[in-house]
């Protein structure tokens, strides 16, 4: 029987940060490679979010004592961390997984393994942003996180008592220091931590889109189709408006990739933990890195349209209409801090696709010889993507021989 001529070496289904980045790093060691999406590249999580190169974040979002804020969690609308009550019977699996996650021993196991993922981040996104011709993109100033007062710091001590176990730089400020750094902070604030090794992305999406360029510029084609896998004995098929033709199939697609595998039998742990961002797009950012407001939980960055205000967790169902009065909760906190600002505002909400340990899923799927899973970034996304798709586009192509 003949076998159909291949399209290409590989799929890669999910054109968000972490797909483009691993399609650009098949292509570049000779692989022949189709990104293919439902949208067009970049405009998921990847280009709602706070723009944050932040490998400092090693600490899972469940600590030890996450059990027993749930329940206030669950019922309080202006919690940071919220989950819609109609959605609770469809999230207690994963929640308790979460909650088991928040064991001191695991809590070190995920803290190593984000450690390795991080490490070289910062240079390998600019070494990258420098070969797609958008050097500017990066900047390299630092974060500072910012508390009212020492008590509130010292709800997260057991955070920055991990980043200093794992090397992570960081000094604690006064308020004369965080004037000298930001002078426009409000006077909420007069603790501050600055991490001088982290860096911000100043426009995620002008970046997924220089990625996907340089891809198409080696060579790499672009489908927007929405596909679904099939199986037949150990390998899948990738499937939409006609077959994909591929020797490996390579799930980078977010929250989407969960029903998308659940069809050939593998079974992955994400949820959607709902972020949001305001836009303040009249004048310039009022500060000059990315802000932390670590008491509320949310991160301010200088963008390239102007100063973007993000965060909360919304564990909702992904095809929910947004909450309204989460977007009027993040300008007031961008108004607390700095005073007056523009009065142009956009709004944006998306699915962030979380595992309950916080470590993403990255290399191939169990009993499948042709696939290969890059899931479950959640707020990291941007982060993690260049050292994911150096880890995986390795893996393939050293599997998979590939040789062009």
């Amino acid at each position: 029987m003949l076998q159909p001529e291949r399209d290409c070496d590989v799929v890669v289904i999910g054109a968000g940060i972490v797909g483009a980045c691993t399609a650009f790093m098949l292509a570049k060691r000779g692989a022949k490679v189709l990104l293919v999406d439902a949208e067009s590249p970049g405009r998921g999580c990847s280009y709602g979010n706070s723009g944050a190169l932040s490998v400092g974040s090693i600490a899972p979002l469940a600590m030890p004592g996450i059990l027993r804020s749930l329940p206030r969690v669950v019922f309080a609308r202006d919690s940071p961390l919220r989950i819609d009550p109609l959605y609770l019977p469809r999230a207690l699996p994963w929640l308790a997984r979460f909650v088991a996650s928040a064991k001191p021993d695991q809590v070190e196991r995920v803290a190593r393994e984000l450690h390795g993922l991080h490490a070289g981040a910062i240079d390998a996104h600019a070494a990258l942003a420098q070969e797609v011709g958008a050097p500017e993109l990066i900047l390299r100033r630092g974060h500072l996180h910012l508390y009212p007062d020492r008590e509130a710091w010292g709800k997260d001590r057991a955070v920055w008592d991990l980043r200093a176990r794992f090397g992570i730089r960081f000094e604690t400020l006064d308020r004369d220091g965080i004037v000298a750094l930001e002078p426009r902070i409000g006077a909420r604030y007069n603790v501050g931590v600055f991490l001088p090794d982290h860096a911000t992305v100043i426009n995620p999406y002008r970046y997924v889109e220089r990625v996907v360029a340089a891809f198409e510029a080696l060579g790499g084609c672009i489908a927007r189709d929405r596909v679904h896998l099939t199986r037949t004995g150990h390998a899948v098929r990738c499937v939409g408006a006609r077959e994909y033709v591929a020797s490996q199939v390579v799930v980078a697609a977010g929250v989407d990739a969960k029903p998308l595998l659940r069809a050939v039998g593998v079974r992955v742990p994400l949820i959607s933990q709902r972020g949001y961002h305001v836009m303040f797009t009249d004048g310039e950012a009022p500060i000059t890195r990315t802000v932390a407001l670590a008491d509320r939980k949310v991160f301010l960055a200088p963008m390239e349209e102007g100063l973007r205000i993000g965060g909360t967790v919304e564990i909702a169902s992904p095809q929910a209409p947004p909450d309204p009065r989460r977007f009027a909760q993040l300008s007031h906190f961008a108004r607390e801090t700095f005073g007056r600002l523009g009065g142009r505002q956009t709004h944006w909400m998306g699915n962030r696709p979380c595992t309950p340990d916080s470590v993403p899923i990255i290399g191939p799927a169990d009993g499948i010889a042709n696939l290969w899973l890059a899931l479950g970034h959640g707020h990291l996304g941007l982060t993690q993507s260049v050292p994911t798709a150096q880890r995986l586009g390795e893996a393939i192509m050293r599997r998979a021989s590939i040789a062009r």
